[in-house]
């Protein structure tokens, strides 16, 4: 496999870069040769002259191709407006096909169902690399048609744009196929000798907050936490709604849980209600967290994905990526994130309106974000190319960046309030003395489970054992309250150790000396079984000053009834054990 980048700025050198390629095939008998074409240029007059020469002068070649924000040579932001890259593949059992099909919400799964019935007819498909135009489409459908694509296949690409950025206009186009405003190019390569390996690079890391998107419509992000938007950026943040909304929030995009994988979405603009719109689609009761970015963290990524590329032995790499990360960025740094990969193999690509890859199957659509996708064909060499990564790194005299000091600051400060509600929270529902639930979180936990029952037709069989500490005022009496408070703790640790490993049971401290448990899957039989066994255990335990203690238990299993008729029989089984002689277990249906 070997490419040839070509910057294109006339037909004279153009076309002598064609005679040269075009040579070089002759002398290694290229079996397949792709170009890609990338376009700032909007005029598609330009563009079609292009193609033109290539039908002319290599009319066995494939193109495609569309319009970009900006494009990638040799590892670096391209000064020309319009690139081509021309794969030749050597190898005669790699093959190639392009699909191009008219695209939009509509017509997403048709288009899939298309692929698909290429792929099945072509069982040599090992990648698929996508161009397509998806300004103000929800790309949500589209990715779940995609998952269902024969597994094997990996698919990458990137979303057709415009150099400026608030202009709506994009194109795709492929050999014989002409332009669409509104379509998507599938260039389809496979053999026995072809291989890829995909990857992604955000570099931006979350922070510790969550947040949950309790209203969201497509691309349009109405509420977090049932309040608008805005206000997490407001109020986190310091930014405002404001002409400089964008680049503000460049650094501070929202991280979106989506199974193990993260997804940036970066807020684009703000509506009159405080809605934000974002790159691409939000879906409700998902999961999100403000993220941060500086040049450091990111490039940080790249050294740490950057060797695994070069382990692969790749002969080509195909970048996607994101028209924000280049704002972000600026012209002067961008290529800073992608200069390293072309030491490793010739490095070319687009700034897109999103980026795709297919991950374990499933079919992600991403913002802010690198795609890389290394190619080679015939086997992996021994040993993997060796590229000092560490190169990418900000000037080690470079102060560190007073945004990861406040970021160390603010996780750490997080971290800490976390625990301190956390430790809240568990105080509220447990007792002070034995660290069992309180009386009125145990109540509350017996109430859920016979809602349960009776609302949402859960068939379990729900049983309560009632403890009491025999003769208890006699030990307090005698001994003095701390030897009782010990009496009492002794007991919630009796009471932990037999329910180790029981699911569905929970512990608590109904008042003073007496204790409840609830067995939300177990029948009266099995809560018999398991009160002897507290009985006997805790009828074990002696005492330096009090000695042995024993306790009385009452066991139920509940009927369709209320929790006070309940607690009722349950209480009465307790004072039947109490009547009968004390220590023993009393069961009462």
């Amino acid at each position: 496999m070997k490419q040839f980048q070509i910057l294109y700025k006339d037909d004279k050198g153009f076309l002598e870069k064609l005679k040269e390629i075009n040579e070089w095939r002759t002398s290694h008998s290229g079996h397949v040769t792709i170009f890609r074409i990338y376009s700032e240029d909007m005029e598609l007059e330009h563009i079609r002259h292009i193609c033109d020469c290539l039908d002319d002068e290599m009319p066995d070649a494939l193109y495609l191709g569309c319009t970009s924000n900006a494009n990638i040579t040799d590892g670096a932001l391209s000064n020309t407006k319009i690139i081509l890259t021309c794969t030749v593949f050597e190898y005669e059992t790699t093959q190639a096909k392009i699909l191009q099909l008219p695209f939009s919400e509509e017509n997403a799964a048709q288009d899939v169902a298309a692929l698909q019935e290429c792929c099945d007819a072509n069982p040599w498909v090992q990648s698929v690399e996508m161009h397509a135009t998806i300004m103000d489409m929800s790309m949500m459908g589209f990715c779940n048609e995609m998952s269902r694509l024969r597994e094997d296949i990996q698919v990458f690409g990137g979303g057709a744009f415009n150099p400026d950025m608030d202009d709506e206009r994009a194109f795709v186009f492929s050999k014989g196929n002409g332009f669409l405003e509104h379509g998507i190019i599938f260039l389809l390569l496979g053999g026995n000798d072809f291989h890829t390996y995909g990857t992604f690079i955000s570099g931006w890391k979350p922070l510790k907050r969550k947040f949950r998107v309790t209203k969201a419509d497509r691309e349009i992000l109405y509420e977090l936490d049932g309040k608008p938007a805005l206000d997490v950026y407001r109020r986190f943040l310091n930014i405002n709604k404001n002409e400089k909304f964008f680049s503000n929030t460049l650094e501070f995009p929202l991280f979106l849980e989506h199974g193990d994988v993260d997804i940036l979405r970066c807020p684009l603009a703000v509506n009159d209600d405080d809605s934000l719109v974002m790159s691409s689609d939000m879906q409700e009761n998902a999961i999100v967290r403000l993220a941060y970015g500086d040049p450091e963290t990111i490039l940080a990524s790249i050294r740490e994905d950057g060797q695994k590329i070069a382990d692969f032995g790749p002969e080509v790499i195909q970048t996607f990526s994101c028209a924000a990360r280049k704002a972000f960025w600026g012209d002067e740094h961008i290529s800073d994130e992608t200069i390293l990969f072309n030491s490793v193999a010739p490095t070319s690509g687009f700034y897109t309106h999103g980026e795709f890859i297919r991950i374990k199957g499933d079919m992600l659509n991403f913002n802010v974000t690198l795609v890389l996708v290394a190619m080679r064909e015939g086997d992996m060499p021994k040993t993997g190319k060796k590229v000092n990564f560490a190169k990418a790194q900000i000037d080690s005299d470079e102060k560190i960046p007073i945004i990861r000091r406040f970021v160390s600051f603010i996780e750490a400060s997080t971290a800490e309030l976390e625990e301190m509600n956390q430790k809240l929270a568990l105080n509220s529902i447990t007792d002070g003395l034995t660290r069992l639930y309180n009386r009125a979180e145990i109540e509350r936990r017996i109430r859920s489970a016979l809602d349960k029952r009776t609302y949402q037709g859960v068939s379990n069989s729900i049983s309560l054992i009632m403890l009491d500490i025999d003769n208890f005022k006699k030990v307090n009496d005698i001994y003095g309250h701390q030897e009782g408070d010990c009496v009492i703790k002794a007991l919630s640790d009796v009471l932990r150790n037999t329910t180790t490993g029981l699911d569905s049971c929970f512990l608590g401290r109904w008042g003073g000396e007496e204790f409840m448990i609830l067995l939300s899957d177990s029948n009266a039989d099995d809560a018999v079984m398991l009160a002897e066994k507290i009985r006997m255990e805790f009828a074990s335990v002696s005492y330096e000053t009090a000695g042995c203690q024993t306790v009385s238990i009452g066991v139920t299993q509940a009927k369709d009834e209320t929790a006070d008729t309940l607690y009722n029989r349950v209480d009465k089984a307790l004072y039947m054990a109490k009547a009968a002689g004390k220590n023993q277990v009393v069961r009462l249906d």
